[in-house]
């Protein structure tokens, strides 16, 4: 009885998470090469491993020999195809159990750094953190723990390619499982999340539960919970919104800090057009229209962020053009803007199929409809860029008036920018005028001469 090998089969089994009856068959496989070697490789060779007793039998041409009489050389053959088919096992299972986990969240150390790439140590393998999948503004040194999720995973020659992600929206989805039971319990599910790694995330959670609160949850006592979240994503700022059924109010939800005075619905465009005040206008776009850009992907609606005033221009607009269509009254007006049409651009752009099927209006009046819409953005159209072009000029001739007045300014060796920009402008004409109105006058001589003779 062979136990020690049986031991050993067990050991590498359990150690490299290999099928013991694949390690078992990579044995027979060397032993039978090793033989071959021996042997030649015109005679036939079969090795059987007991799977009870850890016997080994070699058949050479139907006799039975003893395969630990083999030379050294076909010992190092039985040796190096082990070791290769030891190889292509343990990365099968490599690639198996990894495949298995694709999107776990998973940690490893830091072992070196490839080009921009790095490398993370997960123990049974090493993982790929790409420069494209870390959060910008990070850095790492060797050693240090890191978490990511499982983001890819390949087979390539030779090696298993373990591709991790920070930048993906489902970390951050993770990490609430994570952080909070109650999403890990399913009592609360986030149900939309958008991000823009290393600057700000929207994440929509909704309560099974009428007794918990979603939004409480997930922030925790004094912020708890959010802040372990933020510290794992170096300060990312996260926005957790009340999920509703209701577009309009999820909409409004998405749109958070600012507040919202109304919102139009246009399902044929999937747009909605918001409206806010002039003082919350900056705060809903967001720096560099962040905010309204993930708050779009949160909800799948295509957001336009309106002043009242544009918002009623719009209006305007487009019940003026609708009404010199002969055939269309104030009731199929209110019917088109109640489509979520609110100006001549929108009714242009959907078309005359929805007037037709949801309004059960005439085809021709529907087509009429649209032409008067199209000229009417046209002529829009044309203003905006004639009001461009004109802008453009005005800019031009400030710039050149600008110049002019910098060269006439009197020099002063020690003056600040500030002061240069904040002195008043020089007009050469005008102090001409006030000089010749001083000296040249024809009532200033008189008065001169009456003077003198009261002196005398």
């Amino acid at each position: 009885m062979n136990t020690e090998l049986l031991r050993n089969v067990d050991n590498i089994a359990r150690e490299k998470n290999i099928d013991r009856e694949s390690i078992l068959s990579d044995l027979e496989a060397a032993m039978e090469s090793a033989a071959r070697k021996q042997f030649g490789a015109t005679q036939e060779v079969e090795v059987r491993i007991d799977r009870e007793t850890g016997e080994i039998i070699a058949l050479l041409g139907g006799k039975k020999i003893d395969i630990k009489k083999l030379g050294r050389i076909p010992a190092q053959t039985a040796k190096q195809v082990m070791i290769q088919k030891l190889r292509e096992d343990e990365r099968g299972s490599i690639y198996a159990e990894y495949q298995e986990r694709v999107g776990e969240v998973v940690a490893g150390s830091i072992a070196r750094f490839e080009g921009g790439s790095t490398i993370v140590n997960l123990g049974r393998a090493e993982a790929i953190l790409p420069r494209s999948e870390q959060i910008p503004g990070e850095s790492h040194h060797t050693g240090e723990r890191v978490r990511g999720i499982i983001y890819e995973v390949k087979e390539a020659p030779h090696q298993v390619k373990i591709i991790l992600s920070r930048t993906h929206p489902d970390f951050i989805r993770r990490l609430f499982e994570q952080e909070v039971p109650e999403v890990a319990d399913h009592v609360i599910e986030i149900k939309a999340l958008s991000r823009e790694a290393g600057y700000r995330s929207k994440v929509a959670v909704a309560s099974l539960d009428g007794k918990v609160d979603a939004v409480g949850a997930c922030v925790g006592v004094r912020g708890s919970r959010i802040k372990n979240i933020v510290d794992e994503l170096g300060g990312e700022k996260i926005d957790i919104v009340r999920w509703n059924e209701s577009s309009q109010i999820f909409i409004g939800n998405a749109l958070r800090p600012a507040e919202i005075r109304e919102i139009a619905l246009c399902f044929e465009l999937n747009r909605a057009t918001v409206v806010v005040g002039d003082d919350q206008l900056s705060l809903a776009i967001g720096k560099r229209g962040q905010n309204v850009r993930l708050a779009a992907r949160l909800t799948n609606w295509d957001i336009d962020i309106l002043t009242p005033t544009e918002y009623t221009q719009g209006i305007e607009l487009l019940i003026k053009a609708l009404r010199n269509v002969e055939g269309v009254d104030d009731t199929m007006i209110d019917k088109v803007m109640a489509l979520g049409v609110i100006s001549v651009l929108d009714l242009e752009e959907i078309g005359a199929d929805p007037l037709i099927h949801s309004l059960e209006l005439e085809a021709e009046l529907a087509v009429k409809m649209i032409q008067k819409a199209g000229e009417e953005a046209h002529k829009l159209s044309e203003n905006k860029k004639a009001s461009t072009a004109a802008q453009a000029v005005l800019a031009q001739e400030m710039d050149k008036e600008g110049a002019v007045t910098s060269d006439v300014l009197p020099e002063k060796k020690d003056s600040s920018i500030s002061d240069l920009i904040s002195a008043p402008p020089i007009n050469m004409e005008n102090r001409d005028e006030k000089s010749q109105s001083k000296d040249d006058s024809p009532e200033s001589e008189p008065q001169n001469q009456e003077q003198a003779e009261n002196e005398l």
